[in-house]
């Protein structure tokens, strides 16, 4: 059973869906949660994905442990009626671990995918990091994206059944790229008045809980100030559908003839367009891994991350949500070329597009294979 409710979830999970699909003794049952509703049907139309079963679990007014009730209930009464033999998870989303608990509540084991990144930090990123956690200490095997994960699960005395095969958003990314190479784009109806001919374009976005408040206001007032400094640059901001968040951003960024707020874009047209812009500023996870496979560098609007390798490599540099942070480092990047061409660079850190094949030969072996 693979179980996943989220945008970052789908990109990352498809391609072992995709191959379970090949194996001769494997089968996987696809479940999807709607943790993230509309961004998920995007994605899963685009990667053309049949779920055996959507709950269909919206809830953007639920707090978290309300959610949490209706996704362990919910999911509760799939394992009962699927009985599956293994499920798998990915990553740090509450859909993973609610997952993890009720498989754990049947005596079924729990592959969890991209295992073992840590910030050390239990309340940054909330509620991510304990729900990463939560999930190491239930699954049975795990797969690590890289050597640090590695380290990281050894350190809490987790040393079995732990593969080290690299992240599977490579794969997805490798693939992609190659796909954008001939995909038909319509610049205007996706990007609106973006032109990333004319100008310096910079793409943001922002969804993580802890920029929901005064935070997210700080961050909109600093794109602002960016884009106002520099009349050659125009931001591209696809909007998140949280109404408490956008509501913030929306109330200080639109309007403004260069910073574009646009609906969400499917896969292919993001990596598109990433592909173009000049440098990205974001609190997502894989956005983080991304960039720096494009040679993009990355402000990260979180205090913390998970992705020390780019950090280390130069790609990611962390700003948090204060505002002149923000600016001086977007100002640094925008001004000095040695700077911008010491983080232009592509790094490997998360691996070699071959995670995939080394995740599905595990389970194959687990299972006797």
């Amino acid at each position: 059973m693979c179980v996943f409710g989220t945008r970052s979830e789908t990109i990352k999970i498809v391609p072992i869906v995709r191959a379970l699909s090949k194996s001769e003794f494997l089968t996987p049952l696809v479940v999807l949660t709607g943790q993230h509703r509309e961004i998920l049907d995007q994605m899963i139309s685009c990667f053309q994905i049949e779920p055996a079963c959507d709950l269909n679990l919206t809830r953007p007014e639920a707090s978290l442990a309300e959610y949490t009730a209706l996704l362990v209930t919910g999911l509760d009464d799939l394992f009962n009626e699927f009985t599956p033999d293994l499920t798998l998870v990915l990553g740090d989303t509450l859909t993973a671990m609610a997952a993890a608990w009720v498989a754990h509540f049947h005596k079924v084991p729990v592959a969890h995918v991209e295992a073992g990144l840590r910030t050390n930090d239990r309340y940054n990123p909330f509620a991510e990091e304990m729900y990463r956690v939560q999930t190491s200490q239930l699954a049975t095997l795990h797969f690590a994206p890289t050597q640090q994960a590695v380290e990281n699960l050894r350190r809490e005395s987790i040393t079995e059944h732990v593969h080290l095969t690299g992240n599977t958003i490579v794969d997805a990314l490798m693939e992609a790229v190659e796909q954008t190479k001939t995909y038909p784009v319509d610049q205007k109806k996706c990007f609106d008045e973006v032109d990333f001919t004319k100008y310096r374009v910079l793409i943001a976005t922002m969804h993580r809980r802890e920029n929901r408040g005064p935070e997210a206001s700080n961050i909109a007032r600093a794109l602002r100030q960016i884009v106002d400094e520099f009349p050659d640059t125009q931001i591209l901001y696809p909007k998140h559908k949280n109404p408490v968040l956008y509501k913030v951003i929306e109330s200080t960024l639109e309007g403004h003839p260069r910073i574009i707020l646009i609906e969400p874009v499917e896969y292919l047209e993001f990596i598109w367009a990433m592909q173009r812009c000049f440098f990205i500023l974001t609190d997502s996870g894989g956005i983080q891994e991304e960039a720096p496979m494009l040679g993009k560098p990355v402000l990260v609007l979180r205090e913390t991350t998970e992705r020390q390798e780019a950090v280390k490599s130069g790609n990611l540099e962390l700003v948090g949500s204060n505002r002149e942070k923000i600016v001086r480092s977007a100002r640094k990047l925008l001004t000095d070329q040695q700077t911008y061409n010491q983080r232009i660079h592509s790094i490997t850190a998360f691996g070699d597009g071959k995670a995939t094949k080394r995740i599905v030969r595990v389970l194959e072996d687990y299972f006797g294979g």
